[in-house]
């Protein structure tokens, strides 16, 4: 599958199925917490800095479902061939 970035970029602006607010730590020990915007659009999970509208990348959700937890929270629960699974919290911002 291939998308180009101005597609990209106009899915990132239609309304999100579910958005949240996560903390957000680099890969380098003692880095700095980073907040972001995610925003889940079909089956791309969006990421923005707080305070830009343009999305900073965006993930292909594939062989997953997204829970809603909460009332103000999903989580991404991905499932590998051998049964194990993970899962992702996330908590909306109001």
């Amino acid at each position: 599958m291939r998308y180009n970035e101005k597609e990209l970029q106009a899915l990132s602006r239609q309304p999100a199925e579910m958005a949240a607010e996560l903390g957000m730590r680099g890969p380098k020990k003692g880095s700095v917490v980073k907040r972001r915007l995610v925003k889940l659009v079909v089956n791309f999970l969006f990421y923005f800095r707080t305070d830009e509208a343009e999305p900073v990348g965006a993930l292909l959700l594939e062989h997953c479902r997204v829970a809603q937890e909460e009332p103000s929270g999903f989580s991404i629960i991905t499932s590998s061939c051998g049964g194990a699974s993970s899962s992702t919290g996330m908590r909306s911002r109001r």
